[in-house]
């Protein structure tokens, strides 16, 4: 089958996924052994692209533009480091291209791919001499050519492929980044033919092996929707709504108000959380936010006006952290960034009005970033490149100013230390 009568369904996109993910599980190691994009780049992207493979595995939705959604942002909520930033906005650039299609020809999912890879550009530092933007343009370049010529979409991939190595053969040189690229096109093409290897993640079932000290996709699975609705009259024990509520979410908040029960949840699965909901009593202001998508933070009963964030690799620093006035505190050290999610989660808490951000290692800062592209207004960041830096910044934090203004401050001082 040739050109643009080439269907791709569904069920190839699934293969191509979890080949990919295959790809990754086999190479992550050597990645992580490479120079750039932060500590352990191999281990951050293997767990991304498990954020993006986990919503696929049961979901009934057959169309290549629901699933790519799906995988979407599971990758862009999931992301840790600056790898796995960059590999989600791949995703988020293919699912753009298949978005309302039930399948796709060649020539549009070739089309998605490059996307794919422009979006992924977007987010890398354009700095010179740097090959992964070689190697992003030369893929490009490479599959746009290839969609001309109306290929069949395993030949697209082969030719991105190609073009990319060719270009970090003449970079003379190759990073992690240019390696993952590489390896995510080579994974999909080996889904794509069925050629994938042990060990994988079968999508109906869920993990059919799993190596020592290989990270586990079950830990990455993301609970995007944040679901808040009021039950009018219930009566229901409050303890037994929260225990209910707990297995289909990361947080749950579950409160009496004056209208009833106030509920707060964060979730997978929204539609299966309200059908829950529905025989503990009537349902009112019904709310849901898709947490992975841009969107305005509302503050619902906030605590404090301004809340400071910050992330600890253990109970020690996390205690200083505490003492020296931090509200929040987010799990991540040098070898593990938190997560976009992470992140998204403790700004959707409501304890404050609005909330400063506080990074103190770069392989962090592109993280930080997607989570206030996703947040907007209501969330400042302060991105440092150590803990002394990071020390500086919290002296001067003061919670009578406002967010922006607090920013500012901690910014000057984190550059004066």
């Amino acid at each position: 089958m040739t050109g643009n009568r080439e269907v791709i369904t569904g069920s190839d996109f699934r293969r191509m996924i979890a080949g990919a993910y295959s790809e990754f599980l086999l190479e992550y190691e050597g990645i992580n052994q490479l120079q750039g994009t932060g500590s352990l780049p191999g281990t951050h992207v293997l767990r991304t692209i498990g954020a993006a493979v986990m919503p696929l595995r049961a979901v009934k939705d057959d169309s290549i533009g629901g699933l790519a959604q799906r995988a979407a942002s599971g990758a862009v909520f999931g992301a840790r480091g600056s790898a796995g930033v960059v590999l989600s906005q791949m995703f988020r650039g293919i699912s753009k291209g298949l978005s309302g299609k039930y399948d796709a020809t060649s020539s549009e999912f070739g089309k998605a791919f490059q996307y794919g890879i422009l979006y992924a550009q977007r987010v890398i530092p354009d700095k010179t001499e740097q090959p992964i933007i070689t190697l992003a343009k030369a893929v490009a370049k490479g599959a746009y050519q290839a969609v001309r010529a109306n290929v069949p979409i395993s030949e697209i991939l082969e030719a991105a492929i190609a073009a990319g190595e060719k270009a970090l053969q003449a970079v003379g040189r190759e990073d992690a980044g240019a390696r993952i690229m590489v390896t995510f096109l080579q994974g999909c093409l080996k889904g794509l033919d069925g050629n994938f290897v042990s060990p994988a993640v079968s999508l109906s079932l869920g993990l059919e092996s799993q190596q020592p000290n290989m990270p586990d996709p079950r830990n990455d699975v993301v609970r995007p929707y944040c679901v808040r609705f009021v039950v009018k009259n219930t009566k229901v024990d409050v303890a037994e709504l929260k225990k209910v509520l707990r297995e289909y979410s990361t947080f749950a908040l579950v409160e009496p108000c004056e209208r009833g029960v106030d509920v707060h949840i964060h979730t997978d699965h929204p539609g299966t959380v309200l059908e829950q909901a529905v025989g503990w009593g009537p349902l009112t202001h019904v709310h849901i936010t898709n947490m992975s998508e841009p969107h305005t933070l509302e503050a619902h009963g906030a605590l404090v006006r301004v809340a400071l964030l910050a992330v600890a690799g253990d109970k020690e620093q996390a205690r200083t952290l505490q003492a020296a006035g931090v509200h929040i505190i987010v799990d991540g050290s040098q070898q593990v960034s938190p997560s976009v999610s992470e992140l998204v989660n403790a700004a959707h808490s409501d304890f404050a009005e609005s909330y400063v951000m506080l990074a103190w290692n770069m392989d962090f800062w592109q993280a930080f970033r997607q989570a206030k592209r996703l947040l907007g207004s209501r969330v400042e960041l302060v991105l440092c490149t150590d803990e002394r830096q990071q020390e500086a910044a919290v002296a001067v934090f003061d919670s009578e100013k406002s967010a922006a203004s607090n920013a500012e401050l901690m910014r000057s001082a984190a550059e004066r230390s």
